[in-house]
């Protein structure tokens, strides 16, 4: 007789085991010097540009499905478009990867050295985290985006994939770990893929092996994530982006900024959902800029001065609620409101927006400074779009996430998020006792330019 619960109690046990497996290979991999790790960096490059057609045609598979999906409402059109993988993303995975081949290791570095006393001397020294858990939805780009980063930060990985795009993942996963087993010395247990559903929520219980989780897509998902864990979590639930465009704006470049930011690619977490425009310009400003938006398919939610406007050039525009200044769309949506001054516009952007990426279009120095300073957000633009907000461009080759967190990593986090540090102090035959009681020795912390002697 078929057994459901020895079914599953033999499932976690065979999920656990691989954990178990990467958690062991991370300790192995923590050491492995960066000329290795960047010969497997380059395999990986090269497998994904001679396995193209594997790929496209394990997409096609998946948006296939997900095409059934989107008709039968179980996926939004957003994760269908994050789904879609071409010639041209697979470049990007490729140049991706060779990026981070380029990018210092930023693991065994001597961060501070401190003379505790003469020949007592402690180093602080970055080292990997450990074992990285990442559960993402849609995207097959994620998987050598994050792969990558945490191969050169010398992070064991496992992976969890949403179950529409379940052929792209698994084809680019064995694609890369094959080029791993082909690299000597890299451990291929260090990297591991899960794909079903029950895994998700045996990888959320393993905080005595996870060191850390990274969840990748919509606002409902990682927010579930975050509540049903003790592992640490890093990341974002939402991306409600602003641009405030002053009335000292240059309106020629409020209109790029605010278009990009929200044409551009509004499936993504740092498109603008919301625009607020000071009351001193919006006459000028908004007929043109909401009538391009109109004319690319934007559907309009604006507050009540800013219908006016509308009403008055034909623009057809739904009333904004209060709900809409908390939504993030994801898609060709926008809500529009009229303020005050920079100040309202600093107030409605904290209260509302959720400590992403918010942006300024302005001429007058001082409110760059004051706006840069006031608005609690990870990333903030001057005169530039939100969807900048990226760690490919920001320099870190990719990214394994945006987070809102305020501590260990913030904004776009690319390799720096993966490490962490770890103490040594070096001694000979030193003891605490000569430190306390009736003519005890002094400290003397003398801060030294000096750099560990091995790589941990």
């Amino acid at each position: 007789m078929h057994n459901p619960y020895k079914q599953a109690v033999i499932m976690t046990i065979d999920i656990e085991s691989k954990v178990i497996e990467a958690k062991n290979a991370s300790i192995s991999l923590s050491s492995v010097s960066t000329a290795i790790k960047n010969k497997a960096l380059e395999n990986m490059a090269d497998a994904l540009g001679k396995n193209r057609d594997m790929i496209l045609e394990a997409n096609k598979k998946d948006l296939e499905m997900a095409g059934k999906m989107l008709q039968e409402n179980k996926l939004s059109q957003a994760l269908v478009d994050r789904l879609k993988v071409d010639d041209n993303k697979i470049d990007s995975m490729i140049a991706g990867i060779k990026d981070v081949i380029k990018l210092n290791d930023p693991t065994g570095e001597t961060l501070q050295c401190l003379e505790l006393d003469k020949g007592l001397v402690l180093y602080k020294v970055s080292c990997p985290i450990g074992l990285i858990g990442v559960i993402f939805e849609s995207r097959p780009d994620v998987v050598p985006q994050v792969m990558s980063l945490c191969l050169k930060s010398g992070n064991a990985t496992i992976f969890k994939g949403g179950s529409e795009a379940l052929y792209s993942n698994r084809t680019i996963f064995n694609i890369l770990k094959d080029a791993i087993k082909n690299t000597e010395g890299i451990p291929e247990e260090a990297f591991q893929l899960m794909e079903t559903r029950e895994e998700v929520m045996d990888i959320l219980s393993f905080d005595d092996y996870i060191d850390l989780l990274i969840p990748r897509g919509s606002n409902a998902f990682v927010k579930y994530i975050q509540e049903n864990t003790k592992i640490p979590v890093l990341g974002h639930a939402d991306g409600i982006c602003h641009v405030y465009v002053d009335n000292e704006a240059d309106l020629e470049k409020a209109v790029d900024v605010c278009f990009d930011s929200k044409v551009q690619y509004p499936a993504v977490c740092n498109a603008m959902e919301t625009m607020l425009v000071h009351s001193g310009i919006a006459g000028e400003f908004l007929p043109a800029m909401l009538k391009k938006f109109a004319e690319s398919g934007v559907e309009l939610r604006l507050d009540e001065m800013s219908m006016d406007i509308a009403r008055k050039e034909a623009i057809s525009a739904k009333n904004a609620t209060d709900e809409d200044w908390y939504t993030e769309y994801n898609d060709l949506i926008l809500s529009v409101k009229i303020v005050g001054d920079m100040r309202e516009a600093i107030d409605h952007i904290n209260k509302y927006g959720s400590h992403h990426t918010d942006a300024i279009v302005t001429e007058n120095q001082q409110k760059m400074k004051d706006f840069a300073a006031l608005v609690d957000s990870s990333s903030v633009m001057i005169n530039a779009s939100t969807r900048f907000a990226d760690g490919f461009r920001y320099g870190k080759g990719a990214e394994v996430g945006i987070s809102t967190n305020k501590i260990h990593a913030r904004g776009p986090v690319g390799m720096e998020g993966l490490v962490i540090y770890k103490y040594i102090l070096i001694g000979n035959g030193d003891k605490v006792a000569d430190y306390s009681g009736p003519g005890a020795k002094s400290y003397t912390h003398n801060e030294l330019n000096s750099k560990i002697e091995y790589v941990l």
